[in-house]
């Protein structure tokens, strides 16, 4: 990998949300990216300055090729805004004109994120559930909780897998207990909308521990989403990761159902890996399953937590791969 003429030039691909902005290097289609690294969203004023960042602190001197930076919130008509980062609206062009690279895509990041399903192995996967088969060339769906929640779908076709992106996090939340439809009460008269983000998100983590509290008729400890992570023997973090967990399958069962993803549904974002022994014993897969009269068709569908160390930038490749003219895109499986 060099920006010295004695090499062909990498490719920069990031993963942008909006805590951390992830960048990394890579040598073409076939090539592992390399110099990973993170920077504080906060830090830099926009994509553009956070990406020059990188390159000036973590690849000095490279002038990469082409690149694809994916961001955590749509990008239509090739403008782009990141929901939760705090910097204003952009555009592809001044962002590729400011790096000074040749070709720029710039994709939602579970855009990306679906992407990289196909290229995901045994070791990348943890499975939630006892399916042992999907559908075979079935189409793809990925959901996962984080800073926001993304929702993103991947459908095979003659020439590849093309990705489905939209803002699946901004629908309501799928509350089906007496308790989840009182989580859901106090969160509209909050917030004025009951959007299923503002639970499925580490910002909804703290919205239902304060929440579950106020249903007891208690004070709750202010707590982080990662706090609450850590402290599963409190009765009340360990109620609320098990209400996020039922929440979560319930919304999974609805994309499965309303992409047709007979190929599995993929589980990303920063907060479940972190609990994925909470998550394997909560009633995820049981709500996922548990709607009448289609349980039959949803436990044929697998479901799975990604547990590759970075892979939207994995997608962010593949859709270099697939928009540069004298690449071939990825086959479907």
């Amino acid at each position: 990998m060099s920006g010295d003429g004695s090499g062909a030039s990498p490719w920069l691909v990031g993963d942008i949300g909006g805590t951390n902005a992830r960048f990394a290097l890579v040598d073409g289609p076939d090539g592992v990216p390399s110099r990973v690294h993170s920077l504080p969203t906060r830090d830099h004023a926009g994509l553009a300055e956070a990406a020059a960042a990188y390159l000036a602190r973590y690849a000095p001197g490279v002038r990469p090729s082409a690149a694809c930076l994916a961001v955590a919130g749509p990008v239509t008509g090739g403008t782009y805004h990141l929901t939760n980062a705090g910097w204003p609206k952009g555009t592809r062009e001044a962002v590729r004109a400011h790096l000074g690279v040749p070709h720029l895509d710039i994709i939602n990041d579970f855009e990306a994120l679906a992407l990289a399903l196909p290229r995901l192995g045994e070791d990348d996967l943890v499975p939630v559930g006892d399916v042992d088969s999907a559908d075979t060339g079935a189409p793809l769906a990925v959901v996962g909780p984080g800073t926001g929640l993304g929702v993103a779908g991947l459908v095979p076709t003659p020439s590849g897998w093309v990705p489905l992106p939209g803002e699946g996090g901004q629908v309501d939340v799928p509350a089906a207990t007496g308790r989840e439809i009182e989580i859901a009460r106090l969160l509209r008269a909050e917030r004025g909308a009951a959007n299923a983000e503002y639970l499925l998100s580490g910002g909804g983590l703290t919205r239902i521990h304060r929440y579950l509290a106020a249903l007891d008729g208690t004070s709750a400890e202010p707590l982080t989403a990662q706090e609450i992570t850590e402290r599963r023997d409190d009765p009340l973090c360990h109620e609320t990761l098990l209400t996020f967990c039922a929440l979560l399958g319930s919304l999974a069962g609805n994309v499965a159902l309303t992409l047709g993803a007979r190929g599995g549904v993929y589980l990303g974002g920063g907060i479940l890996p972190r609990i994925a022994d909470v998550l394997r014993g909560s009633a995820f897969r049981a709500r996922f399953e548990g709607k009448p009269p289609v349980e039959d068709y949803l436990r044929g569908i697998p479901t799975a937590l990604i547990v590759h160390p970075g892979p939207a930038l994995a997608g962010a490749v593949t859709r270099l791969a697939q928009s540069l003219p004298d690449l071939e895109p990825l086959e479907t499986a």
